[in-house]
């Protein structure tokens, strides 16, 4: 199996920055993909950004420019980098992949347990 864990959540002013970060760990094969998902009080929840295996990104509308998703390969660990927060950025951030494990050989999605992010003044 595999876990992914965030971190870098938390309180910040509108204009702010945060970095988040996740960590797969397990019984990893090929990670074909990872990204952030985030769902807001009340909203369904909703794909932030991607960064695949080939190193190609892709951005909600509402992030692109502010937001920047990068890897460590040999950590296997994502971030995101979320400059000029907005107050509509505030939702929970879940940390995305579709990874190949090991043992059993298996392709499918997985999940953290999400961090909370707050825009606030």
């Amino acid at each position: 199996q595999v876990q992914l864990v965030e971190s870098g959540g938390g309180l910040v002013q509108p204009g702010g920055s945060l970095r988040l970060s996740c960590s797969a760990s397990g019984s990893i094969g090929v990670i074909y993909r990872m990204g952030w998902y985030r769902q807001a009080p009340g909203k369904q929840r909703e794909l932030v950004t991607n960064i695949f295996s080939t190193g190609t990104t892709t951005y909600a509308g509402s992030v692109k420019g502010r937001f920047t998703i990068s890897r460590d390969n040999d950590k296997n660990t994502v971030y995101l980098q979320m400059n000029s927060l907005k107050p509509e950025d505030t939702a929970v951030y879940y940390c995305n992949g579709y990874i190949t494990t090991v043992q059993p050989m298996k392709t499918q999605d997985y999940w953290g347990q999400g961090t909370q992010v707050t825009v606030s003044s």
